[in-house]
């Protein structure tokens, strides 16, 4: 019989599917074993015997129980179940909090937190030891009483006064306490060229206000707007003259700051003698093509080089004529210097203060402007001018040092080179200088009168690759590495290949018809690192690629291109 209860009450899924919740509390839904039965209830004596008689009376209720049964165990395992989801949620939610906990709260500071509490809990004991052992010393006789009397007195008094002095002006002694010094390292933002762009636009706008009052005391010294220049120049030399010059400055800087304050309001006012030109609206990045991005990181690139470099001359030149690079420049600003201490021994600072103010005002008012008008004065007297464009800059000194070392070399190899052939590859002109190229000397190598030879700046040539595009890829001549010159007269390319001289391209300025910028590929981004000439020899300009100095090099071929095709013009008018 209990085997055939057995059989109705776990029909349909098996219970030994379930696992027992009683014997592993931390066992998910998921994980049954089929090992583990499910205990099966206690019976009483009543109800066995129901069961072993089966035309009992318990027969009906017997079998109308056990879906009651079952029903009762399903929703005691779904209650259960409902409890170890909530259970878990709970732990891996706090879980979470406490990870966040950890990771916002420094424990470093704490720990020097509780370290400077115990240090104060240190000193209040001691000091507190110190009074009960004062407070526990044997008390005075009533002589002595009598005699201390007073003692006590001017103590509780000094006490009162410690006490009152350290609560109104404690918090200003602490803050004078010496603490060591914490080397906080600052985090390096990693490269990305989104942040790179938007710096260089904010130096862009700090710089504004700085570059439009200079561009306003350019205009003033140029005389742009004659009334206002007028104006200033009367105004500030009657200020020196009577001595206001000081107070003027700071009536300026105060009418500056008052008028910035009405257009942080929203009021419009422009004082300003040069017109502010509205900026080009700058389209948005966001949506760009990977050749955009790599081209908006070279002009940002390019922006900061050249920006740097102004800053580096400035800052070169400072510390070269501070130094005695140029010993004949640093020596006039000494004896100026002198000067300076000398008079202000023996003059009053007024007399010297109205002195160097009237030479102000009349060297930016009217020697400037004279100056600026006449180029060839400027450079023979303006002496502060010849000055700052006379200072070297590092890279300058070094290409002398290098022009020096190969000037001293220059004669010993002409020495040696007397009794060789004409063929050691080295030509001499008429000034004593050489130019020769990897094979030989330069006009024996193109062909050339002994008059020819590369332009100044151009000596070494620009290394690029000539692309024949009248020949067809797979032709050898479609492609040619070699070195590009620029003659008076010729444009001259030297093959890297070995050989005949049939490799080299000699082409006449005169002949060339058009030069232009060329970009080899239209894909890569940029504006390119070629130069198309056109010769009326060639259906299609050849095309000179792969130059890294392609803008000097286009600079120099046109400017001599526009001098020849000029002076051939002239001659045949």
């Amino acid at each position: 019989m209990l085997k055939r209860l057995d059989k109705i009450r776990f029909r349909g899924h098996k219970r030994d599917e379930f696992l027992d919740l009683a014997e592993s509390p931390n066992a998910s839904d998921n994980e049954c074993g089929d090992e583990i039965p499910m205990k099966a209830p206690r019976l009483s004596v009543r109800d066995i015997e129901d069961l072993k008689d089966p035309a009992g009376p318990g027969t009906l209720n017997m079998a109308s129980g056990v879906p009651d049964y079952n029903r009762t165990e399903s929703d005691r395992l779904n209650e259960i179940k409902g409890h170890l989801e909530i259970a878990l949620l709970e732990k891996h939610f706090l879980q979470e909090e406490l990870r966040k906990l950890k990771e916002e709260t420094n424990v470093e500071i704490l720990r020097q937190d509780l370290e400077k509490e115990r240090q104060k809990r240190l000193e209040l004991e001691q000091v507190l030891k110190s009074r009960c052992e004062e407070s526990a010393a044997p008390q005075p006789s009533k002589g002595q009483t009598q005699v201390n009397g007073t003692d006590k007195d001017s103590r509780r008094l000094s006490s009162r006064l410690q006490k009152w002095f350290y609560g109104r002006f404690g918090e200003y002694i602490e803050d004078f306490q010496f603490q060591p010094e914490e080397n906080t390292v600052e985090t390096e933002e990693p490269l990305s060229a989104k942040r790179l762009t938007e710096n260089m636009r904010r130096l862009k706008r700090g710089a504004k206000p700085v570059t439009n009052f200079l561009k306003n005391l350019s205009a003033l010294a140029d005389w742009r707007s004659v009334y206002t220049s007028a104006i200033a120049f009367i105004l500030y030399m009657n200020a020196v003259w009577h001595g206001w010059a000081i107070p003027m400055f700071f009536c300026l800087a105060i009418l500056r700051l008052s008028l910035n304050y009405l257009i942080s309001r929203g009021w419009r006012i422009q004082w300003s003698i040069v017109p502010d030109v509205s900026e080009p609206i700058e389209p948005s990045r966001e949506d760009l093509t990977v050749s955009e991005k790599f081209q908006l990181v070279l002009d940002v690139a390019q922006k900061a080089q050249n920006l740097f470099g102004k800053m580096a001359d400035v800052l070169e030149k400072i510390k070269n004529l501070f130094m005695w690079v140029q010993p004949e420049i640093t020596q006039k600003l000494y004896i100026m210097l002198w000067a300076g201490f000398i008079a202000s021994c023996f003059f009053p600072y007024r007399i010297i203060g109205l002195m160097i103010g009237l030479y102000a005002g009349v060297k930016f008012f009217l020697i400037d402007f004279v100056f600026k008008r006449c180029p060839k004065l400027r450079a023979k007297y303006d002496t502060p001018y010849i000055i700052w464009t006379t200072l070297p800059t590092d890279p300058q000194l070094k290409e002398r040092s290098n022009a020096t070392i190969s000037r001293r070399i220059q004669p010993v190899v002409s020495r040696g080179n007397l009794g060789s052939s004409t063929s050691s590859g080295v030509s001499r002109e008429d000034d004593g200088r050489y130019h020769s190229t990897k094979k030989g000397s330069f006009h024996e190598v193109f062909n050339l009168l002994d008059n020819e030879r590369p332009l100044a700046g151009c000596e070494n040539g620009w290394r690029c690759c000539l692309i024949n595009r009248d020949k067809k890829m797979p032709s050898t001549d479609y492609i040619r590495n070699g070195i590009l010159y620029v003659t008076e007269n010729y444009l001259c390319f030297e093959s890297s290949r070995s050989g005949s001289s049939k490799k080299n391209k000699v082409i006449k300025l005169k002949d060339i018809t058009d030069v232009q910028k060329y970009k080899v590929l239209s894909v890569l981004p940029g504006s390119g690192m070629g130069i198309s000439v056109s010769v009326p020899s060639s259906l299609k300009p050849l095309v000179f690629g792969a130059m890294v100095h392609r803008d000097e090099a286009f600079e120099t071929i046109y400017n001599q291109y526009q001098k020849v095709t000029a002076a051939t013009s002239s001659s045949e008018t």
